[in-house]
């Protein structure tokens, strides 16, 4: 995603002709892989706890981070390249430019002509996607261990020349791509809708999070190229960037071609960032009702919560589970099974690093009015405010989110985006075991502190969905 760095300086990564062959290429690598000297980095301490992603840390003189992660147990390896851009980082009237750059990045360069970097790769073996988030943009790529150098190569090529080689008919194709996956995905998909506006109703005009992660048509539509190679050139840098390889493994000879092939990319300096803005309090209710295709109406509550990682933010995780985790729960027992006004409920602490939002979600059962649920939801969020969370309410929700911790844990390609999750966000990519913590020590006392701090009646965002009304059938 590199959008008009200008002039290349410096040595480049490895040059192929265009009509190389894969088993060429391939070979090629290996025999590099191979012939690669020693690790001469100076390693980062391994994360020692309980739990743990044991790590080896390092740094390019360009700028980049660089964590290895060995793991024996199964002939796969894992690259992850994380970029510090979200949707956060956009400016006025560009919104949906970090999701836009994503797919951009699988549009091909000389080396690696469009489809190309798909195609190696899964002859292979292999497969890769990505995502974008408010915070960040995380690339990964899967496959059998003897893909590495192939997996280290492409990324490090699309990440050094893809944003100088953005074309108009690249950028077109990638534009109506997501404008589309907006309709699909957002806007037609069942109470979609309220993805769009809430961002716009839970935060002010000029904060980070203000517009939504996937932008706007009138945006998407106004970039222009010369927009897109600068959005790379200020944000796709190795300063702003870390890298994971994971997995089955040499680091004497993994480390040498990460050094050849990303240390070949220019230094620049990592974009400078707007502090962090204050939290944000809403000083009343604010309302909004849509209408949208579908059968059952529903209300969605949301408050401004604490940041990902800050003190409330865990405790309302394990909240939203006492809610409405379980036909016991809080909010299930009495909304879905015993009045029989809901046809489901769902709570949830949406973790932002500049600010989360708590969110509780209910769907009318048929016949049920949207005033009836909304008051009975309410009702029942008083009682809960009014009664301390019980000893083995908070037990189950721990055990739930432990084993689902662990479990997540298991899988390779989430261990690598989990490394480079906790550098971006605490600076540690050895962060796991206190994540795990802030869970492990939570008492009843604080869930109910967080929770009476957080869901004010008065400072909330209220969204009804309604069934769009059709229109009259002919005779």
């Amino acid at each position: 995603m590199d959008a008009g760095r200008g002039a290349y300086h410096g040595a480049r990564p490895m040059m192929r002709p265009h009509g190389v062959a894969l088993g060429t290429l391939l070979g090629t690598l290996a025999m590099e892989a191979a012939a690669a000297p020693g690790n001469t980095s100076t390693a980062g301490a391994a994360a020692k706890s309980a739990v743990a992603i044991p790590y080896v840390r390092h740094a390019l003189p360009n700028g980049l981070t660089v964590l290895l992660h060995e793991d024996h147990t199964s002939p796969l390896v894992v690259v992850n390249v994380n970029v510090q851009v979200g949707s956060r980082d956009e400016k006025l009237k560009r919104t949906g430019f970090a999701h836009l750059f994503e797919h951009l990045m699988f549009m091909g360069t000389e080396r690696v002509p469009e489809k190309m970097f798909d195609a190696w790769m899964e002859k292979e073996g292999g497969s890769n996607n990505a995502w974008t988030s408010q915070d960040r943009t995380d690339y990964y790529d899967v496959g059998p261990s003897h893909i590495l150098p192939l997996l280290l190569w492409m990324e490090a090529d699309r990440a050094s020349e893809l944003g100088r080689q953005i074309t108009q008919d690249k950028l077109d194709t990638q534009r109506d791509v997501v404008k589309n996956e907006r309709r699909q995905q957002v806007e037609n998909q069942p109470y979609g809708k309220a993805e769009l506006v809430l961002p716009e109703l839970l935060y002010p005009a000029g904060h980070p999070y203000h517009h939504p992660v996937i932008g706007s048509h009138e945006d998407l539509e106004a970039a222009s190229v010369a927009d897109v190679r600068a959005f790379f050139a200020e944000n796709y840098v190795p300063a702003n960037s870390s890298l994971v390889v994971a997995g089955d493994f040499d680091p004497k000879t993994a480390m040498p071609l990460v050094e050849k092939y990303f240390g070949a990319i220019p230094a620049a300096k990592a974009p400078a960032r707007a502090a962090a803005p204050p939290p944000v309090k809403l000083d009343g209710e604010k309302r909004q009702t849509l209408e949208d295709n579908v059968s059952l109406p529903k209300v969605i509550m949301a408050w401004h919560s604490p940041a990902h990682f800050s003190p409330g933010d865990a405790e309302l995780d394990l909240f939203a589970a006492v809610l409405t985790s379980g036909k016991a729960s809080r909010l299930y027992q009495p909304l879905v099974y015993e009045k029989q006004l809901a046809q489901s409920v769902q709570a949830y602490q949406s973790s932002q690093s500049q600010g989360s939002y708590f969110t509780i979600e209910a769907i009318a059962r048929p016949g049920v009015s949207l005033d009836d649920l909304e008051k009975e939801l309410d009702a029942e969020l008083a009682k809960v405010r009014g009664v301390p969370v019980r000893p083995d309410e908070l037990e189950r929700a721990r055990i739930s989110y432990e084993t689902s911790f662990v479990s997540r844990v298991q899988g390779l390609a989430t261990r690598a985006s989990m490394l480079n999750g906790y550098f971006a966000e605490r600076g540690d990519p050895g962060y796991i075991q206190a994540d795990l913590d802030r869970y492990l020590k939570a008492t009843p006392a604080e869930l109910m502190r967080y929770a009476d701090q957080t869901l004010d009646p008065k400072a909330r965002v209220v969204v009804r969905i309604l069934p769009k009304a059709q229109p009259a059938r002919q005779p």
